[in-house]
């Protein structure tokens, strides 16, 4: 019964499912490592196309639950979401100070990518169908909720129990396959083995960087308690590995709210959180590619970027998240041209961070994902205090 009760933990059936398929992946023939990768890539095609939906009726219901107090939340929100992607890229900024002593060149950065999926069915979806639309309908859905059609209520939260039953009870009881798949992308493509070969020194500083980040965010949001700090570390375990090995922070929403909603007061806020902030609070990103951003410029130029640079350069990158949400998979191209203007990149310049940002994609997806729940926790509070100080009524108002 034990050990039926452990093989059942998700966790390990993933782990289980790795470690299989590493140890026989030398023996498998390529058609089997690109059905693999196929299958994942229909499911993450799927997701995507029914994310827009999810992501509108998960707001609009969360909206509608704040009655009149939702233009304030979203207010608050939007500050809050500048403030923590501003506050990541100064933390670079002053890691990039310490790593530039012991980091090597990274001007030898290289990768190419030769491996495709067995079959592709043609899921492509229009521009139009995007989160950051089903964001934005969401709010108006729970506004007018709220201030006009009362009834609307009932229609949102009904179609939230069916989103939520087709995401709980089909998309992640397939998460082992679905994670199985990318990582027969990585290990074809051999990113595990550059970085670990011949990146050693730069991915354990900003492997560093990222962990330190992030512990401080669960420890400021567990409110420096060690038994919640670390239930709250272990509740989005899953999702940083649906992150790491999907690449794709909306197709593991699912679980980034299961994840975080453990870990919350008021679970339900994690449905509103998560998907307005999944695609602008990026936090992995921010820190990847502004440490990228400081290590590349004082390769070319010899000396950091003056805090003049640097400030007129954090600033519109920051305002630059809000507009990237749009973008799924293509914000890099969104910020080249920030990078070209205000810290002066040439072409070569930018032909290494997008290497890099290829190289690196696993990483900086689970570390998104992870901030982003332990973000919630913090908000979360951040939210209250607000409240608080607005309505000058007991924490038992809240919500």
């Amino acid at each position: 019964m034990l050990a039926m009760k452990f093989l059942g933990h998700r966790s390990v059936q993933i782990l289980c499912g790795v470690v299989l398929y590493l140890v026989t992946a030398s023996s498998l023939p390529l058609e089997i490592h690109q059905g693999l990768y196929a299958i994942s890539l229909l499911m993450k095609d799927l997701l995507l196309w029914m994310l827009p939906i999810t992501v509108g009726l998960f707001i609009a219901n969360a909206i509608a639950s704040f009655e009149k107090r939702a233009p304030f939340f979203i207010l608050v929100l939007f500050f809050f979401e500048a403030l923590s992607n501003g506050l990541s890229v100064w933390y670079a900024y002053g890691c990039g100070h310490l790593a530039t002593i012991s980091l090597p060149s990274l001007a030898s950065c290289h990768f190419v990518d030769t491996f495709n999926p067995l079959w592709r069915f043609s899921l492509v979806k229009p521009a139009w169908w995007s989160a950051d639309k089903g964001t934005f309908v969401g709010v108006i859905l729970g506004l007018m909720a709220v201030f006009r059609w009362p009834f609307l209520r009932t229609v949102l939260a009904s179609g939230k129990q069916r989103a939520e039953w087709v995401l709980t009870r089909v998309f992640a009881r397939l998460i082992p396959l679905f994670i199985l798949g990318f990582v027969s992308r990585m290990y074809n493509t051999n990113l595990l083995h550059q970085l670990s070969t011949q990146y050693v020194g730069f991915f354990l500083w900003l492997l560093a960087v990222l962990i330190v980040y992030l512990g401080v965010l669960f420890v400021v949001g567990s409110g420096f308690v060690r038994r919640t700090l670390f239930q709250s570390i272990k509740n989005l375990l899953p999702a940083a590995g649906v992150a790491f090995s999907s690449g794709c922070s909306l197709s593991t929403m699912p679980w980034t709210i299961e994840g975080t909603a453990k870990n919350l007061q008021n679970p339900d806020l994690a449905k509103a959180v998560i998907p307005a902030t999944t695609n602008i609070q990026q936090i992995g990103d921010c820190i990847v590619n502004a440490f990228l951003c400081y290590l590349i410029y004082v390769h070319f130029y010899g000396h950091s970027p003056s805090l003049a640079i640097w400030t007129a350069f954090s600033t519109i990158f920051v305002l630059a998240r809000f507009a990237t949400a749009a973008v799924i998979g293509g914000a890099i191209f969104i910020m080249l041209p920030i990078y070209e203007h205000y810290l002066s990149f040439t072409p070569e310049m930018i032909a290494i961070i997008l290497a890099f940002n290829v190289l690196l994609d696993p990483l900086i997806t689970c570390s998104n994902v992870v901030a982003n729940g332990a973000l919630c926790r913090i908000f979360e509070r951040t939210w209250g205090y607000a409240l608080r100080r607005v309505t000058r009524g007991s924490a038992s108002q809240l919500f």
